[in-house]
């Protein structure tokens, strides 16, 4: 197939990629994935000379999280799973702390 007659996919594009692969990521405590727990607060790219940068801003359900490590791991490697992805930055912040209200109507469901 002719270079021109690929479609480059848009920054909206990339995220939704990226949020589908972060909805195969579980809390094993919690039978609900980190997107829909609330645990995602924010992913950005960058694009610098054709090399695409994401950020994912996270947390976790407590600081002292025995999984974090897996967690982070995991959102690191879905992540950098989406083609369009060069490199990927994992932001752990604990504020503002997760609590209940930042599980979406689809994770509430399944609680």
């Amino acid at each position: 197939m002719p270079a021109s007659d690929l479609k480059q996919k848009t920054n909206e594009e990339i995220i939704k990629s990226v949020i589908k692969n972060l909805k195969t990521i579980y809390d094993p405590e919690i039978p609900v994935n980190i997107y829909d727990l609330g645990l995602i607060y924010n992913i950005e790219l960058e694009v610098v000379k054709n090399y695409t940068y994401c950020t994912v801003t996270m947390t976790l359900t407590s600081p002292g999280c025995s999984v974090a490590d897996s967690i982070m791991s995991d959102t690191h490697f879905y992540t950098l799973c989406v083609s369009e992805i060069d490199e990927v930055n994992i932001n752990l912040v604990f504020d503002p702390p997760w609590d209940i209200s930042h599980i979406s109507e689809e994770g509430k469901e399944i609680l």
